[in-house]
Parts: structure tokens; sequence; C-alpha cells
């Protein structure tokens, strides 16, 4: 595609471009969770940001590569977060315990995260598959579980055969579902996964639970 030259504006109507780009992504995720990436238009998205479909086009190149930095801006929160986690104090139990309720914890604030996951799981992972950066942040996410599950293992503490990929998935799958599926888990089942009454209900059982899948008993490390 041909690069867009970037847009005339008055001396003083000129923005900081990184100011500019982060409220572009910020509305454009927004926009993307609640209409899907082929609803989402890049008109209502300019409107909303009070700049231009051509101020858009010259940060972004088109539609589908904003879409991927959205994605790209909306894995970087958690991978921040689990790097930032400081577990090096912690028994390797309570280590994965923390880690677990730190995914609980980003999944539930963050549904706008849940409903672009989900999204693009209906495109097929196309545009995750094409962007390098979301293939680098997940390497560091999946490197604090090694090392969690390694020091277990050392102690004797873990079973000898988890695999960390496999323990992201366990620990991803409750914390996802949890949100994604509240309204028809509700409409089904008459109770919501995400009452405030039951919240720590819920967090507590995914440590046990993953603490159980490790160790073969659930109420370690609580």
């Amino acid at each position: 595609m041909t690069a867009v030259p970037p847009p005339t504006r008055p001396p003083g109507r000129q923005r900081d471009a990184v100011r500019t780009r982060a409220e572009i992504l910020q509305v454009a995720t927004a926009e993307f969770a609640r209409l899907g990436y082929t609803g989402a238009r890049i008109d209502e998205i300019a409107a909303r940001t009070r700049t231009t479909k051509r101020m858009i086009y010259y940060y972004f190149g088109n539609k589908e590569q904003l879409f991927t930095e959205v994605l790209e801006r909306a894995y970087a929160v958690i991978r921040q977060q689990e790097q930032q986690l400081d577990v090096g104090h912690l028994d390797p139990v309570s280590a994965i315990r923390s880690l677990a309720q730190l995914t609980f914890d980003h999944h539930e604030a963050h549904p706008d995260f849940i409903r672009l996951v989900s999204i693009e799981n209906i495109h097929e992972a196309e545009h995750m598959t094409a962007s390098p950066t979301l293939d680098e942040l997940s390497s560091p996410a999946i490197e604090i579980i090694g090392r969690i599950l390694a020091e277990g293992r050392a102690q004797g503490l873990f079973r000898a055969d988890v695999d960390a990929v496999d323990l992201h998935a366990v620990i991803s799958s409750f914390c996802f579902f949890r949100v994604a599926n509240r309204h028809t888990f509700g409409a089904l089942f008459g109770r919501d996964l995400t009452a405030g009454d039951r919240r720590e209900h819920y967090r507590t059982m995914l440590g046990d639970m993953v603490i159980a899948y490790l160790t073969g008993g659930g109420a370690a490390g609580r």
C-alpha cells in the first residue's frame, strides 16, 4: 500500500504523535471489542478520537494493522504485569498461586481483552500469526512458569510431567471462561460467575485446582 503523507494541520492543532497514537489505540480497542473486526469502522474511530481517517491511515497503514496493534497492546498489558510480579521470595506453590490469581484479576478487569481474543479466534489468529511482536510477548510468560515449575520439581513439590504451556492453558482457561461465558452460563445455570459475593471463592478455587494438578493436593500454599 502506498504510504499516506502526513496531513497538513494548522500549527495550533499539531498533536504529539505518541499521544495521538495512544488515543487512537484506546478508542479502537473499545470499538473492535464492541463490534468485532468486521463491524468496526475507521470512520467511527476517527470521529471518536477527533482526528481524521487519513490520520489513522498515516499512523497505522490500514484497518488490519490497526487491529493487530490493538491486539499487541492488549497482550502487552498482561505480559507486563506477569513480569512485574515479584515471586522470587515465594516458595514454588505460593508463586504459582500468585501467578494464577494475577491472571484471574487481569481477565476480570479487562473484559475488552476477552472480547478481542474471542474475535481473533473467529479469524483463526490471522493477525496474531503475522505479528512478530505477539510472538515475542508470549515467551516471557512461559519462561516465568517454567522457572517456577523447575524450582518446584527440584524441591520435590511438583510432578515431573507438567509442561509450562499446558499449565498456562489450565490457568487461562478458567479465567477466560469465567468472563467470556458469564452470560450464557448464567442463563443456563442461574449463577453469575463474576458476582462479587463469589469472587474470592472462584479466585481461591482456581489456585486450588492448579496446585492440585501440580501436587495432588488442593489445600497447599493457601
